[in-house]
């Protein structure tokens, strides 16, 4: 598990590097962006597949050929990075996507195969991930397209935007976030699977939508916007009549999830502004990252690296160590919806000051949490 902790370092410092190069202008803005997504997100995605899967189907560890699936993942999106950079050739970025959609491929047959091992039926928690996978590979292969089919570049990389930041991130996060804030809170949600259940249709639908009519024409992705909105919505109502917003502010990591989901609401009515030709493209996307990803994967990580240092039997270090994580997190996702909303005022400055105080937060909570010691004598 200590392989799980240096992945969450070498993804954090992707996200970080990510954030520094696009407030300071270096690198291109594609590579840069890349930094974050193919280095950053998708290892760490894969690796919370591969945490999470065994827990719903109720099947033994992964073998050690799927713990190894986020480092090659990593690995590839550097390969991907350099070249569009220009570092390396323009090619390996294509044999990179190639490696990509293979590697989710084999995740995706793997949490199949554990969903038809599972004695009796399978948390529904599993689907999303299936569905999630499915997005990235769509769009991996959008990306490979471009290389045949220059002349439809714009269609097929706006496809591949909306199939990677709606699709594979937001069907994981939902997919997730009905287990991972009521573990967060210790108390059970008696509606997550019947949510996971009826909800499923309706995210998949919508980020196929959006990611079709951005690449078609924009008024046809509204719909999707719509029924994600609607998703999203309802899991806020649903815990907010189960837990209080009380309660989910007062606990960091649930406050970090919690700001996660109310960014993905102002990203998708800001996607939908844009599309209409009331904001720019870029500062969406960024709102995105701040607003919604950045809380998303903090308040993850808060509840997620304690237990990947320390698996097995709960030990007192355990707690102590997300305590430390989570102290900050209500302040930290203030902090990244604030962002989201400078960033789509074109006040980059003050975004960026309210960016980087979120993250150095985290970064002050992890170096208090990795100070932590087994023993707590």
């Amino acid at each position: 598990m200590n392989r799980l902790l240096a992945l969450a370092g070498l993804s954090l410092l992707a996200l970080l590097g990510s954030a520094v190069c696009t407030l300071a202008g270096w690198g291109t803005p594609l590579a840069v962006a890349h930094l974050a997504f193919a280095i950053g997100i998708v290892p760490l995605i894969f690796a919370a597949m591969s945490h999470f899967v065994p827990v719903l189907t109720r099947t033994g560890d992964p073998s050690r050929w799927i713990i190894r699936l986020p480092f090659l993942a990593q690995i590839v999106g550097g390969v991907a990075v350099l070249s569009m950079q220009g570092w390396l050739p323009r090619s390996l970025l294509y044999l990179a996507a190639t490696v990509d959609l293979a590697l989710a491929a084999i995740l995706l047959n793997w949490i199949a195969g554990r969903a038809r091992a599972t004695l009796g039926s399978p948390h529904p928690g599993w689907r999303w991930y299936g569905a999630a996978l499915g997005c990235l590979m769509l769009a991996l292969l959008a990306a490979i397209l471009i290389g045949f089919f220059p002349a439809y570049w714009r269609a097929l990389r706006l496809f591949h935007l909306h199939l990677n930041t709606i699709g594979l991130v937001g069907l994981a996060a939902l997919g997730t976030l009905p287990v991972l804030l009521p573990t967060a809170l210790g108390k059970p949600d008696p509606e997550a699977a019947g949510w996971l259940r009826r909800r499923l249709w309706l995210v998949a639908g919508g980020a196929l939508v959006i990611g079709s009519g951005t690449a078609i024409l924009w008024p046809f992705a509204v719909p999707g916007a719509a029924l994600l909105l609607v998703a999203a919505l309802g899991l806020i109502g649903q815990w907010a009549r189960r837990f209080g917003l009380r309660e989910m502010l007062a606990d960091g990591v649930a406050a970090s999830l919690l700001a996660a989901v109310c960014g993905l609401l102002l990203t998708l009515a800001a996607g939908v502004a844009h599309g209409a030709g009331l904001l720019e493209g870029r500062p969406s996307l960024y709102a995105w990252g701040a607003g919604f990803l950045l809380p998303l994967i903090t308040g993850a990580l808060s509840q997620l690296l304690p237990v990947w240092r320390w698996p097995g039997p709960m030990l007192p270090a355990r707690p102590i160590m997300r305590q430390k994580l989570a102290a900050s997190g209500a302040w930290r996702g203030g902090l990244f919806i604030l962002s989201a909303i400078a960033l789509l005022a074109n006040q980059d400055a003050l975004a960026g000051v309210f960016l980087m105080a979120g993250v150095l937060l985290f970064a002050f909570g992890l170096l208090q949490a990795m100070r932590v010691s087994r023993s707590t004598r």
